[in-house]
């Protein structure tokens, strides 16, 4: 396993890692046509909650100090709500984007030093017991990337797909 330069990460690694894998087995089987689709229009659609993960890598990595910015950045910034009226990258773009960012930002969270892990970095949630630091951005981040494969892998369930294997892809080594 790769180690990085900052122990702090060491939980996040194997995480980021797990995750790459988990984002393309929650997807495999998914036809855009159900990706676009919501329950009682009233759920975000997977095509959204797929873009929503790509754009939190590229946020992951603007973090880190990465100058690549997400093509469809205004789409999901800030977890923008869904919006039907708006066209939402197909998954074979969003799945493009992931394996052009994730390896970009696997490779600097490695690189990374405690100094630029403890650099404030103000996110505006004014919680008493969270220090804003780029640390615990790295971890809200990786979180975010939970919530949204349990999301979608719900919505794999609704749609009558089997539930997301977990199945690794030991050549893809980011």
């Amino acid at each position: 396993m790769d180690k990085p330069a900052s122990q702090k990460l060491a939980l996040i690694i194997p995480a980021f890692r797990m995750h790459t894998q988990l984002f393309l087995n929650v997807l495999n089987g998914v036809t855009e046509a159900d990706a676009l689709k919501r329950v009682e229009g009233r759920t975000n659609h997977i095509a959204w909650m797929a873009g929503n993960m790509v754009n939190c890598r590229y946020w992951l990595g603007e973090t880190l100090g990465l100058s690549e910015k997400d093509p469809a950045e205004e789409l999901f910034k800030e977890g923008r709500a869904l919006d039907e009226n708006l066209d939402y990258p197909t998954l074979a773009a969003l799945l493009e984007r992931w394996h052009k960012i994730s390896p970009t930002v696997y490779k600097k969270l490695l690189e990374v030093d405690d100094t630029m892990l403890e650099k404030k970095l103000e996110f505006g949630m004014g919680v008493s017991f969270l220090e804003e630091n780029n640390l615990n951005m790295v971890g809200m981040a990786i979180g975010r990337e939970d919530y949204l494969l349990g999301q979608m892998g719900l919505m794999r369930k609704i749609f009558g797909l089997p539930g997301m294997k977990y199945d690794v892809n030991e050549s893809l080594q980011y």
